[in-house]
């Protein structure tokens, strides 16, 4: 069972370069913000933007951190991103295997040493 604010989500976000993907990653997993960022290869959006339907290449992360965690890996995402809104969703993990669940927690403390 996992506490309150130990539950683990995933946090899907998009990026306008493999470059800006990979530095927004190394920083969330460096500052413990995640405990894991995979970079997913490029990808098409389409969606309104500014009065106009847009279709741009974007590469998707997907974030496993906490919920006590998103509020400071939201803020720390919105002060690199190169967007203006940035796509940051938090989804929560219904199921996972336990030790993977106590290695996720346990990294976004600071303890998986």
């Amino acid at each position: 069972m996992q506490e309150a604010g130990e539950v683990a989500i995933m946090v899907m976000m998009t990026a306008g370069s493999r470059e800006e993907a990979a530095r927004l990653a190394e920083m969330l997993v460096g500052a413990r913000l995640a405990a894991c960022v995979q970079i997913l290869p490029e990808i098409e959006s389409v969606y309104h933007w500014k009065g106009e339907v847009r279709r741009d290449p974007e590469v998707l992360l997907l974030a496993k951190t906490t919920q006590a965690r998103f509020s400071l890996l939201e803020r720390e995402v919105r002060a690199l991103h190169s967007y203006e809104t940035p796509e940051i969703i938090a989804l929560p993990i219904s199921d996972a295997s336990t030790n993977y669940l106590e290695w996720l927690t346990s990294t976004v403390k600071g303890s998986d040493e």
